[in-house]
């Protein structure tokens, strides 16, 4: 998944060296032969690199002029590393940019407006949504690749041997679920997350945001986001719940109970199907139960709009830029979305690519269910920033070392300096 932002100096200064090959290739756009360009792809380099390994040699073979340098970079270091190759030299010509970055690195100047290129030759069949989250200052910086959301991923066969018929719908049902799961079955029913990005339904559930964008006001420490997060750490405290794991690897102590069926439910991404599958608790992939996270008090459910486009650097020279258009075109085809979408159960971006047998995955089919509830992200470049200090300050209140309110009030603190115009 993959939703945290790491950074180091060391970090910074290799970025310098790994991309060294990238747009500016002096050999690269020679007249008498082929382009190269360069794609950071910052998928799970086990699971998802694959597949887009194959089509880059299917697009080369149908593109004898341009060759494709790979280069699966890590993805919590991929925003970082990009900045600051772009701001410098040597950024790679084509990058897979979550979207939260697009729209920050386009007011940076370093992605290329998109709309009337061929890269977005087929923009009436993206959804909507996802090319207005591609979107800054009315120009668009991205072709989706791949969308996605947050689930309620359940063990259907637990919850049915604990008498539970259909997913919680409410944080009350879950907890009470969660109860008898452990009561019946002696498991955990429920083990949430201390990260911002997965904390962040709750504040959906109560109405609100880390910030109004629209009236530039900071709400993170507002008696709404303060009922969210109440709500948020009660999930770590009950029968049948998990308490908090605080630590480096909690990301994968989660997963890794959730399909071994030590713990019955767990909030999740559709980035994880193809190892839920690996699992044994879902060796039936029927067994996977698929569900809106639960709702708030205010009765609404929801999660973030997430998923990568497609960008094409700003700096690279126009041979490099033409070849890279061509590139994100084929990539963002409906038949290669459907081909990523059946070896990697990722979501695809355009309706098009939903054909039978991708819908007929029902990992695909499940979040495809909760997508009509994900919440797009509004068009603010340090809008994902925002979650940093966040993930600094909940493992803290989770793990009871500082209380709700002055977590809180840290995180409102951190975030009035990345958005300095906002009032509190």
């Amino acid at each position: 998944m993959r939703r945290g932002i790491a950074a180091s100096a060391l970090v910074a200064s290799l970025a310098l060296t790994a991309t060294a090959c990238g747009g500016s290739d002096s050999d690269s756009g020679k007249s008498d032969g082929p382009v190269t360009i360069t794609w950071w792809d910052t998928s799970n380099a086990t699971n998802e690199a694959p597949t887009y390994q194959a089509l880059i040699k299917q697009f080369e073979a149908a593109n004898k002029n341009i060759k494709v340098k790979y280069v699966n970079v890590q993805f919590d270091q991929a925003q970082n590393k990009f900045d600051t190759a772009a701001g410098s030299s040597g950024a790679p010509d084509v990058l897979r940019s979550e979207v939260g970055w697009t729209p920050a690195f386009a007011k940076k100047g370093y992605f290329l407006p998109l709309d009337g290129t061929e890269a977005l030759g087929d923009k009436d069949k993206f959804k909507s949504n996802l090319i207005t989250q591609a979107q800054y200052g009315g120009k668009t910086y991205g072709v989706p690749l791949v969308t996605d959301t947050l689930a309620l991923v359940y063990n259907k066969a637990l919850f049915k041997k604990a008498g539970i018929t259909e997913a919680p719908k409410t944080w009350d049902e879950l907890k009470a679920d969660a109860s008898k799961i452990d009561a019946k079955e002696h498991v955990y029913g429920y083990w949430g997350s201390t990260a911002a990005y997965y904390a962040q339904s709750f504040l959906y559930g109560e109405g609100t945001d880390t910030v109004d964008a629209s009236a530039k006001k900071i709400t993170v420490d507002s008696a709404a986001a303060k009922k969210a997060y109440g709500t948020w750490l009660s999930t770590f405290k009950g029968q049948g719940l998990h308490k908090a794991d605080t630590t480096a690897d909690a990301y994968a102590h989660i997963q890794d109970a959730f399909v071994s069926g030590k713990v019955a439910s767990i909030i999740q991404g559709p980035w994880e199907i193809t190892n839920f599958y690996k699992g044994s608790a879902f060796k039936d992939k029927s067994n996977l139960g698929i569900a809106t996270v639960p709702a708030g008090s205010t009765g609404k459910a929801g999660a973030p709009t997430g998923g990568h486009n497609l960008s094409v650097y700003a700096g690279s020279d126009k041979a490099h830029q033409a070849a890279a258009l061509k590139f994100v075109n084929y990539m963002t085809s409906a038949k290669s979305q459907e081909t990523i979408a059946l070896k990697n159960s990722t979501l695809p971006t355009r309706d098009d690519a939903y054909t039978a047998q991708v819908k007929a995955d029902p990992g695909i089919a499940g979040y495809q269910g909760v997508l009509a509830a994900a919440q797009p992200r509004p068009a603010l470049p340090e809008y994902s920033s925002l979650w940093g200090p966040l993930d600094i300050e909940l493992p803290k209140v989770a793990a009871g070392k500082e209380s709700l309110d002055k977590g809180l009030s840290n995180a409102e603190v951190a975030i009035t300096k990345l958005v300095p115009d906002f009032s509190k």
